[in-house]
This record gives C-alpha cells, sequence and structure tokens, in this order.
C-alpha cells in the first residue's frame, strides 16, 4: 500500500443535543455567547473558580458550543494519552486553526497522525539538530550582542517575538533564503494573528482575510521551492529536510503535505518559544537570585563571550533546564487543549456522550496546591529527579503527551538553553521596582504591555 496519499477516513460527528449533557454540572451563562467574554477576560481565574464550584468535570459554553472540561493528571492522562483512541484532535483544533493551518501534524488523527509524525521525525534527529543548533546559535549570539550595546529598558516580547521569528525563518527555511525572509515573515505573522482573531471569517479588513492573503503567499512561496530542495539546492534546514523525508514505503511527502506541515511547524515554533522564552526570562528577572545561580552555572562551562554553544555544553546546563520547565510550568505556552469524543465515555462517574466537545486544561493542573505548594512561586527545584519521581506524570503538561506529544519539544529546550547560556553570560536583566507584569493567558500567554525588563551589560 502506498503511503503517498494515506488519509484517514473522515470521521464525522453529530454534537450531542444540550439536554444529553445537563447531568454534568456547570454554568452555561447567557444565550449565544455563553462565558465566552468570561474565559477570554480571565481564563485562569474562571476555570478555577468552576473547579472549586463544580469539581473536576463541569459544563460551560464557549465560542457557539457546549463544552466538557476535564481537570486534573487524571483527565490529561485519559485525553492525551488517549489509549483507546477515543478524543479527535482534527476536531477538537479545527475550529481554532483549521483554516490557515489545515492538516498540520496537530490536525491529524490516529493512524495517519502516526505515520505522518514517523516521516517528519527525521527532521529532528541529532544531525538536523546539530545543524539547527548551529544557526540558532550564531543568531543569538549575534542579537544577544544588540542587546549588550544598548543598555536599558526594553520591551521584552516584541524583542523575543522578532528573534525567534529570525531564527525560526533561518533553522527552518535555511540562512541563504535571501530577500523573500521578509516577506514570508509578515506572512507568518499575520497568519498567526488570524489564528486568535475573533473574526472566524476572511471579512475584507480582517485579521482573519490577512492571514489567508499570509497563507497564499507561504504555499505560493513552498510550493516553488520543493523541487528544488529536492534537487541540488537542498540543505540542512527542516525544510530540506521535509521535503526529503519518506513515509515507510519509501513514497516522498506529497507536495501539499509539506506545505501543510511547514506552515504548522513554523507557526508552532514561533509564537510557543517566544511565549515560553518572554516568561522564562521574566522570571529571572523577578528572581535575581535564580538568575544568578543559572549565569554561574553558565560560566562554569568557560566558553569566551561569542564562542559557540555545542551539545555537550547544553548537556551541563541543568540548573537551567529545571528554570526553564518552571517556567513553562507557571505559564505554559497552550494553557487549553480541545479535543472532540468520538465514542461515549466515562469519567469521575459522568458518561459524556459521543460528539461532545471537551478540553484539558494544563494551566489548571499546574497551579493545583495538593500537587504544587505555594504554585504561584518559582521554584525550578519542583524539577530535581526526586521531585518529579513522586508526582503524577501527567501533572506537568507544556508539550501534551501520549501520541500528540510535541515534536519539536527537544527542538525547545535546545533554544532555550542556547539563549539563556548567551545571554546570562552577557546581560544582567531586572524589573523596575514595584513593577508586575500583567498577562493574557489565552490563547498563549503574552504579556499585555510587552514586559518591561532593564538590561546591563555583564
Amino acid at each position: 500500500m502506498s503511503m503517498q496519499n494515506v488519509a484517514t477516513p473522515e470521521l464525522g460527528y453529530t454534537a450531542p443535543k444540550r439536554n444529553e449533557l445537563t447531568h454534568i454540572p456547570g454554568d452555561e451563562g447567557w444565550p449565544i455567547v455563553g462565558m465566552t467574554f468570561k474565559v477570554l477576560a480571565d481564563p485562569k481565574g474562571h476555570i478555577e473558580r468552576n473547579g472549586a464550584k463544580y469539581g473536576l468535570v463541569y459544563r460551560t459554553h464557549i465560542f457557539g458550543e457546549t463544552n466538557i472540561v476535564l481537570l486534573g493528571p487524571e483527565a490529561n492522562e485519559l485525553v492525551l494519552f488517549d489509549q483507546q483512541k477515543l478524543f479527535s484532535s482534527t476536531h477538537g483544533w479545527s475550529k481554532v486553526l483549521g483554516l490557515l493551518f489545515p492538516r498540520g501534524l496537530m490536525l491529524l488523527d490516529f493512524d495517519e497522525h502516526r505515520l505522518h509524525r514517523k516521516a517528519l521525525s527525521v527532521a529532528f534527529k541529532s544531525g538536523p539538530m546539530k545543524s539547527y543548533l548551529s544557526d540558532l546559535d550564531r543568531g543569538i549570539s549575534a542579537r544577544v550582542a544588540q542587546w549588550k550595546a544598548k543598555p536599558g529598558e526594553m520591551q521584552l516580547y516584541p524583542a523575543m517575538k522578532q528573534l525567534t521569528l529570525d531564527l525560526a525563518a533561518t533553522s527552518f527555511l535555511g540562512a541563504d533564503i535571501g530577500p523573500e525572509v521578509d516577506e514570508i515573515n509578515r506572512a507568518f505573522v499575520d497568519m498567526v494573528a488570524a489564528a486568535v482573531a475573533p473574526i472566524r471569517r476572511p471579512l475584507p479588513g480582517t485579521q482573519m482575510a490577512a492571514g489567508v492573503k499570509g497563507r497564499k503567499r507561504i504555499i505560493a512561496y513552498f510550493r516553488e521551492q520543493i523541487p528544488l530542495r529536492r534537487g541540488n539546492h537542498g540543505g540542512d534546514d527542516l525544510f530540506s529536510h521535509l521535503c526529503r523525508a519518506t513515509h515507510e514505503d519509501g513514497a516522498l511527502l506529497s507536495d501539499q503535505d509539506i506545505i501543510d506541515h511547514m506552515s504548522f511547524l513554523m507557526m508552532a515554533a514561533h509564537d510557543t518559544l517566544t511565549s515560553s522564552l518572554t516568561s522564562f526570562i521574566g522570571e529571572l528577572a523577578a528572581n535575581p537570585d535564580w538568575q544568578s545561580r543559572l549565569r554561574a552555572e553558565v560560566l562554569a562551562l568557560g566558553l569566551a563571550p561569542g564562542a559557540p554553544s555545542s551539545f555537550d555544553d547544553l548537556e551541563k546546563m541543568p540548573l537551567t533546564e529545571m528554570a526553564f520547565k518552571e517556567a513553562l510550568r507557571i505559564k505554559p505556552p497552550v494553557p487549553s487543549m480541545p479535543r472532540r469524543a468520538m465514542r461515549d465515555f466515562t469519567f469521575k462517574g459522568y458518561t459524556i456522550p459521543a460528539g461532545t466537545a471537551v478540553g484539558v486544561n494544563p494551566l489548571f493542573t499546574h497551579h493545583m496546591k495538593d500537587i504544587w505548594p505555594e504554585p504561584d512561586r518559582f521554584d525550578p527545584l519542583r524539577f530535581t529527579e526526586e521531585a518529579q519521581r513522586n508526582r503524577h506524570r501527567f501533572a506537568w503538561v507544556p508539550f501534551g503527551g501520549g501520541a500528540h506529544m510535541c515534536l519539536g519539544l527537544h527542538f525547545a529546550y535546545m533554544q532555550a538553553k542556547c539563549f539563556a547560556r548567551h545571554f546570562l553570560q552577557n546581560i544582567e536583566v531586572s524589573l523596575e521596582p514595584g513593577y508586575k507584569p500583567d498577562w493574557q493567558m489565552w490563547p498563549i500567554p503574552k504579556p499585555k504591555d510587552g514586559l518591561k525588563v532593564r538590561l546591563k551589560a555583564v
């Protein structure tokens, strides 16, 4: 059987009638809008209040549909590990991402997802990762040097957003992409903005219209480039690796598959890493004692300020990795994860019918006081081997879990540690006394004011 056009048969569903879900406690709010605006205004507070009032399973109404929210590590394990293949990621995410990032890896299910994931994994093996590290390292070193030369106040989030966008273009598309890079980057920015825009149709003048236009530009670029990358013009960038990737039977990925996967991977790597690195550096700015400990770990590597970072160097940064994990705990880059139940299932004594929109919430789990004492306190020592051994394996899920565990998680760790190495070796970061940044926590956490920090050359 050829895998060239392998596809899962379309799994249809019928959403249950509202009276089929009324046995589950909850509050659906106002007609039509439901609880949508309350969720958007304060997602963490809203879900914690509902959890306290209704328990770990409750009913709500958001984005035009009744949803069942399942909370805690056991819910995460049921839905994300999904041993029985009960939950569709395709029908969970399609409302949010389907128009702009159709058939990205996260939007595929079951056997089709497994086959595509296996084909894509070639781009995240040791050889390609070393090549990405080399490109990332040069880009980060140069940008940190620019920041070091201009000490004083800086808005961290927009600066990090531009950096991660430039790094994704280099390591994903190749260092020699040429003058098109700015146009490609703008198209991706428009697509990402549209993915979370409140108006979901591409009406003239809307973010969604700009996003759909950006997708057309991206498709044209990738379609033109694929035959070149498969020939003599391919390099060690992720795009070239995907152009050469094959299914189990040796068939190359189709052009459309490559376009869909590249669009999704660029989006995922850019936006979630921007959020994660911003919260990571923000925590170090707010916790100077930990910043000093991590700087000591970096200086112990014995590298000259401009020297390249190797995989071996990054392996010698366990405290930095623990601190990054703690930042991901406090502000997980994907605070909630939607799915669609494809068959009836039971959880915590409640039977939930097929077709129901369900969701789990890493943001809630990561702040459960019985698992994480003083959950708002930044404490990287929560991630020592001993501390982790005694916790539920789905108590910390910033990268998801099960078959849909983030394919790029090692790329994220690599980039975070590489960034920390150059940043801490060259720059001291702090907050103004009394300043507490206000974060928008959904759909991907970001500081509302850009997160004002003060930089000082080390």
